[in-house]
């Protein structure tokens, strides 16, 4: 399926185009694409018109909801899969997060998810690098890998909702999927802690690990899991590690450090590192 390059609508937005219908004016200056660009949209009582192609006004637009054209429509960037209901959610950043059932999988709050994976790539200095990007969500840690002149990146993505995401997503990038094509960036569709024993031993200059949460996916804090990293990393090779920072005193254990503690068994010296764990494979 290719990338999506049509419109996207956000209550902001929609509130924008009729605030300018309402003044009388001929066209208002907004956002289609989450913030990446801004340009024109004309505007007429019944429908509006962007890059050549009308729309309708919608009915209804909600707060933090990302909506997308279908061709007749707009609906909802959301869809219910396996996992529960999964959305593209609107940031005053720019960039959207997603949810998951209501559980947001990116951090917003304080800093744009776009511009704390920036961070976080330039831990593991990624230029010249083959790097390892263990769970793709919408694909930030990789944009800025190949941004920061990442030779390759493999990423893995177990959700197939949370790849249909990314083709909806403007900031999410351009991949090819499977090994196909050579492209900078190749997603696979599946969990990568199976198809991690597929990747040749000493292949990744570098990774980034950015697991769902330990009571969803345990199996990803795992010692064989972090024996796995340190059998496909190369030696001195950086990994960043994802944990985030849940409270001691509510969770009744430490997270950062017990994952430090196996980090340090597979082969890695460690350091905590913000809401995660920088580490570096041993020689």
């Amino acid at each position: 399926m290719r990338k999506y390059t049509g419109p996207l609508l956000t209550l902001e937005t929609h509130q924008a185009l009729l605030a300018a219908r309402a003044a009388g004016l001929a066209g208002a200056e907004v956002s289609l694409d989450l913030g990446r660009s801004r340009g024109e949209a004309l505007l007429a009582a019944e429908y509006w018109q962007w890059q050549g192609q009308s729309y309708p006004y919608p009915g209804v637009c909600k707060e933090r909801t990302v909506y997308y054209w279908t061709g007749e429509d707009f609906q909802p960037v959301a869809r219910f899969g396996g996992g529960g209901l999964i959305k593209l959610v609107p940031t005053a950043w720019g960039p959207p997060t997603f949810e998951i059932d209501g559980i947001k999988m990116l951090p917003t709050a304080q800093v744009s998810p776009y511009a704390d994976a920036e961070r976080k790539v330039g831990l593991i200095e990624p230029r010249g690098k083959r790097v390892l990007d263990t769970c793709g969500g919408l694909g930030y840690f990789a944009a800025h890998c190949l941004g920061g002149g990442a030779l390759q990146v493999q990423s893995f993505e177990k959700n197939p909702d949370v790849i249909w995401l990314r083709r909806l997503n403007p900031w999410s990038p351009e991949h090819a999927e499977d090994g196909q094509g050579e492209a900078a960036l190749q997603l696979s569709e599946g969990d990568v802690a199976q198809r991690i024993a597929e990747l040749p031993s000493g292949s990744m200059d570098a990774a980034l690990h950015d697991p769902p949460r330990f009571g969803i996916a345990g199996e990803l804090y795992s010692q064989a899991f972090y024996n796995q990293l340190a059998r496909v990393l190369k030696p001195r090779a950086r990994l960043f590690h994802y944990t985030g920072t849940p409270n001691k005193l509510t969770s009744r254990r430490d997270v950062p450090r017990e994952v430090a503690s196996r980090l340090q068994k597979a082969g890695f010296s460690t350091e905590l590192n913000g809401d995660g764990v920088l580490a570096v494979r041993a020689r």
